[in-house]
């Protein structure tokens, strides 16, 4: 397909006020912060977007929100993954009617599931698409299924709009298999931009991107440039990022508490059963991203 999709894409939290409600306000705010340091596009409701436990109104309004904010200036992925293939029919149409740019899509959870049925989940969210982009999202951690070469080839053969892959299974290798097969791989590893770059990948996207996203689209604009040395230096400095994302092992939390204080506006906790911060652990969270300078406007 002619739509292409490269550079940096934010993974970012999806804000909510106590009732679930998506906060609408501070979406729009976070996109807003994210595309004037120069990202490229986001990856909207993913994991610590909370997207898997959204509910069908809640994923629309996502999508809504993040089509209307990023129009004309950076592209939106919508996942659409659910436990249903019914209800990640009705986000793949969301996302079609709001203007996003593609849509991706976890594979079946929970069940053990087929090739087969894996297959016909993809072509059926694809197809309520209506010729959309479209992703597959390789989390096996999470998941249990991965996306090997093999069945995406099948993938392919099945889903005329399929042109990419978010790969965050652990052989870091396929991503040059997944790049030969004529796929768009952005690696799901937020702590191996340049590695991914150098095996083939498009881009990155992961959470920790939402929160230092100028550091992010200086190593990849270096990377473009051929300019290696700085991008190996910003490769080198970013491990501090990722470990604060990784805190408590509340990824979702801990990057709505760094946005709250950097935007000024409450993004709200996790949905249950996210894993939330205590008010100790929130306090050490703001400590550290506040020395990594993330806690203030830039």
């Amino acid at each position: 397909m002619a739509t292409q999709f490269a550079g940096v894409y934010p993974a970012p939290p999806t804000p909510t006020f106590d009732d679930g409600r998506v906060n609408e306000a501070a979406l729009r705010a976070l996109l807003d912060d994210n595309i004037r340091h120069g990202v490229h596009g986001f990856w909207m409701a993913g994991s610590t977007g909370e997207g898997p436990i959204l509910d069908d109104e809640q994923r629309a309004v996502v999508a809504r929100v993040s089509a209307e904010t990023c129009k004309g200036r950076a592209k939106v992925i919508m996942h659409v993954g659910a436990m249903s293939t019914a209800s990640a029919v009705k986000g793949a149409k969301a996302a079609r009617a709001a203007g996003c740019d593609a849509v991706c899509c976890l594979p079946p959870l929970f069940f053990p599931t087929t090739e087969r049925a894996r297959i016909d989940h993809y072509r059926a969210v694809a197809d309520a698409a209506d010729g959309l982009p479209f992703f597959v999202y390789n989390l096996p951690q999470l998941t249990q299924v991965e996306t090997v070469p093999a069945l995406m080839e099948q993938f392919k053969r099945a889903i005329p709009t399929l042109v990419g892959v978010k790969h965050s299974a652990p052989n870091f290798a396929d991503i040059r298999v997944f790049a030969d097969m004529g796929l768009q791989v952005f690696s799901g590893w937020g702590q191996l931009p340049l590695p991914a770059l150098t095996m083939g990948a498009v881009g990155s996207i992961d959470a920790p991107l939402s929160l230092a996203p100028w550091h992010y689209v200086e190593l990849y604009d270096a990377w473009k440039r051929g300019d290696m040395p700085r991008a190996q230096a910003l490769q080198d400095a970013i491990r501090p990022y990722v470990d604060l994302v990784w805190m408590y092992g509340a990824p979702a939390h801990v990057c709505k508490v760094v946005l709250s204080a950097r935007l000024g506006i409450d993004c709200g906790s996790t949905i249950p059963p996210v894993n939330r911060l205590n008010a100790d652990e929130q306090r050490e969270v703001l400590r550290v991203a506040t020395a990594l300078g993330l806690t203030t406007q830039r």
